[in-house]
């Protein structure tokens, strides 16, 4: 009957570490993804995709609105 417990918590820390793991990934490539999302939904919205100072801070503009700021 101990051994069922014991192998519970291996379980258990197991889990965890997995899920501490997978959230510093995601933590830390999290703007990157958000860019990859940002840039193809420009493309299927006919926008132009225009990357931001940082990573995550990518935005979709219109043509005219490019152009203006090409401008500046």
């Amino acid at each position: 009957m101990s051994n069922r417990g014991q192998a519970l918590v291996e379980y258990v820390l197991i889990i965890a570490l997995i899920s501490v793991i997978t959230i510093s990934i995601v933590s830390y490539f999290g703007g990157y993804l958000k860019d990859a999302i940002t840039k193809s939904s420009c493309s299927i919205a006919d926008k132009v995709y225009v990357e931001g100072d940082s990573p995550g801070d990518a935005t979709c503009v219109t043509e005219e609105e490019y152009e203006a700021m090409q401008k500046e």
